[in-house]
């Protein structure tokens, strides 16, 4: 019977994080469509053909060597022990479980494991075998969060970047920037272990990725509209900037309507499954109570999901009608209102109440008008909105933990600190220590090194397209056809 129990408890976590995963995948639609829908018509092809082609580079760097980096060194420092309740066994990181390994090892935390920046094992995914369903499934779902931490940058370059520079990109983010970034946090490396190494309350706290995924490509999107340089037109001799306008508001507010509906898939599904089994010892005595926990995470992150992602639209909205110099309701900035709130609940998501949830949607959705309209004085020229979404709002929502996190019960031990996780407005202030290194450690990380690949990309010319061709438009010079055609006739659409 209890062989039975377990059976049906694996099976029951696998199927939800491969329901979790395919939501998640299908955000890439959403993502294609408001770029797309939000970009000139001229473009319509090279857009579509970057979120496209960004899955499968994306797939074929993480299987090579970008899960290994992420998550080999769970595996490597802790061989022979199972995280309770987790689909992959030691593969995957379990904050609920990370002090227990410790402790089952018999000899405390290294140094080593404590202070970890990289993995070393799995690569190509050797060595698993062709039975780990729960690996398998959890590799599966773990690249599709890289996924869109790949996608952000293809946003704040279109219009103007090189098919050869985006596949690199492509390459770059999967294999090399996002796996170090998401060790740190998820793979049980130095930023997650801050609480019990040097008591900074529990650890950096992420648990659907606001920093890990968005902040990461928020932070290569900055790099990459910086050194690419604005697009023909943009700006004035003066500094200020002219609007250059999308070709198709519906698709664009489609697409933003699937990124929500795939954003039920993204943060619910951080909780790797929905129930932790019971843990017998040898003689079959109960050592562990089977616990729902998980179940409880998912739908907790589920409703603030939702809540937020409301209230960043609803505050964009009306900021723009009153605030802005059209005085009119802008669906671009509703739209990325939206998309602000959500990307900002995505870390605190499990760990913080209702009104906590609407309360960091509309500063989000505030936060998000703001980053446009400095990036505008900067001159960094951001075609979807792509830095203030993610990045800005990104770093919101690593903060946002260490502020408004609830303490609750169903978060004790992690990270392996045996109090729940709470916030500064509960109590815990220390929290907010790791949250702001965790913001500063990601952005700069990824920033820094990504400017100095971009600026390499630029020397050699695989950055920028030619200014003919961005005058006339990317479809042809760079993929062959266009995107729009009318009675057989090929329509090269959208202003210059």
């Amino acid at each position: 019977m209890n062989e039975q129990v377990q059976f049906l408890t694996t099976a029951t976590n696998v199927l939800w994080l491969l329901l979790a995963g395919f939501l998640v995948f299908f955000m890439q639609a959403g993502f294609a469509l408001v770029e797309t829908g939000f970009t000139r018509a001229k473009n319509v092809a090279h857009t579509m053909m970057m979120n496209m082609m960004v899955f499968c580079i994306g797939a074929i760097g993480y299987w090579i060597c970008g899960f290994a980096f992420e998550f080999g060194a769970v595996n490597h420092a802790y061989p022979a022990v199972e995280t309770a309740g987790a689909v992959a066994g030691p593969w995957a990181f379990s904050p609920l479980t990370l002090g227990s390994w410790g402790d089952a090892l018999g000899s405390g935390l290294r140094f080593g494991e404590q202070f970890g920046i990289i993995g070393t094992t799995g690569f190509f995914l050797q060595g698993i075998g062709l039975s780990a369903a729960g690996i398998f499934a959890f590799f599966i779902f773990q690249m599709v969060f890289m996924d869109t931490a790949a996608t952000i940058p293809t946003g704040s370059g279109a219009e103007r970047l090189q098919f050869i520079g985006f596949v690199l990109m492509g390459f770059w983010v999967s294999m090399i920037v996002y796996p170090i970034a998401g060790n740190w946090v998820w793979g049980g490396g130095w930023l997650a272990n801050l609480g019990r190494a040097v008591g900074w309350g529990s650890g950096a706290v992420d648990f659907a990725g606001s920093g890990v995924v968005h902040m990461t490509g928020g932070a290569v999107g900055l790099a990459i509209a910086m050194v690419i340089g604005p697009r023909i037109g943009k700006y004035n001799a003066d500094g200020s900037a002219n609007t250059i306008a999308g070709h198709n508001i519906p698709m664009g507010v489609l697409g933003t309507i699937i990124l929500f509906f795939g954003w039920f898939g993204f943060n619910p599904g951080s909780s790797i499954g929905l129930l932790i089994p019971a843990i017998t010892d040898a003689s079959g005595a109960v050592v562990t109570p089977a616990s729902l926990i998980p179940l409880n995470l998912a739908t907790l992150a589920a409703l603030n999901t939702l809540l937020a992602g409301a209230a960043g639209g609803i505050s964009a909205m009306v900021y723009s009608w009153v605030f802005m110099d059209t005085k009119k309701p802008s669906p671009a900035l509703s739209v990325n209102g939206l998309l602000a709130g959500l990307v900002a609940v995505t870390a605190p998501c499990a760990f913080i109440d209702g009104p906590s949830a609407v309360v960091i949607g509309l500063i989000a959705g505030v936060l998000v008008c703001w980053a446009t309209v400095t990036l505008d004085k900067l001159k960094i020229d951001d075609p979807v909105g792509a830095v203030p979404v993610h990045l800005v709002n990104g770093a919101w929502g690593v903060i946002a933990t260490g502020i408004f996190a609830v303490g609750n019960p169903d978060t004790a031990g992690w990270n392996g600190v045996q109090a729940a996780v709470a916030g500064a407005l509960h109590g815990n202030v220390m929290q907010l220590l790791p949250q702001i290194l965790e913001v500063l450690a990601i952005g700069a990380f990824a920033f820094t090194t990504s400017y100095a690949f971009f600026v390499v990309l630029k020397r050699v010319g695989w950055l920028r397209s030619r200014a003919e061709d961005e005058v006339a438009g990317l479809d042809m010079p760079e993929m062959g056809e266009l995107g729009y055609v009318t009675d057989g006739i090929a329509v090269p659409g959208g202003q210059v």
